[in-house]
């Protein structure tokens, strides 16, 4: 199987690292992947038994590379299974951490017109003072729309391990299904 990420301030790819950790822990290797080092070929993407993505919002879009990933994805004749996991602040929210429920997540699915076997929404870590003086703004902008702390001094890790730790044990599950 194969495990990517896309992440801009690391928490993607903190997500991914552990979500391979549990994997390892059931007998399966995945070593996460940053896509901004590359997309895979879409010969290795057809042969992988699972694919899993865990991709960063920002600015209430996927990041690029997770975007270009799905868009090679899409062109698979037999593409194998798909686990998403859309990282994005709104599902710190009760609610906002399904594929139903997540806005982001929901319009990324329908977008690319496919059915993931798994998909999630998990909340990730506002960290203002590691952000460039724009990305703190607007994101306080949103924030204040959105009923989130807005002091440029905060740090909150809304990240549940949990339930990343439930969407591991899902993927490995989904895995051994495969075999």
């Amino acid at each position: 199987m194969l495990l990517f990420y896309a992440t801009r301030d690391g928490q993607s790819r903190q997500i991914a690292t552990k979500i391979s950790v549990r994997l390892g822990e059931r007998g399966i290797e995945a070593r996460p992947r940053d896509l901004a080092e590359g997309a895979p070929a879409a010969g290795e993407l057809s042969a992988a038994s699972l694919v899993a993505l865990v991709a960063s919002v920002r600015y209430g879009r996927h990041l690029k590379e997770a975007e270009q990933f799905m868009a090679l994805y899409d062109t698979l004749a037999s593409p194998p299974p798909l686990a998403l996991a859309s990282v994005n602040l709104t599902a710190r929210k009760p609610g906002k951490d399904t594929a139903d429920g997540n806005a982001y997540l929901r319009k990324w699915i329908a977008r690319h017109h496919r059915k993931p076997a798994l998909a999630t929404a998990i909340a990730g870590r506002l960290d203002y003072p590691r952000y460039t003086w724009l990305d703190r703004q607007m994101i306080r902008l949103i924030m204040k729309m959105t009923g989130g702390p807005t002091d440029p001094q905060a740090r909150v890790e809304y990240t549940s391990w949990d339930a990343v730790d439930r969407f591991a044990s899902a993927i490995a599950d989904l895995q051994n299904a495969q075999k």
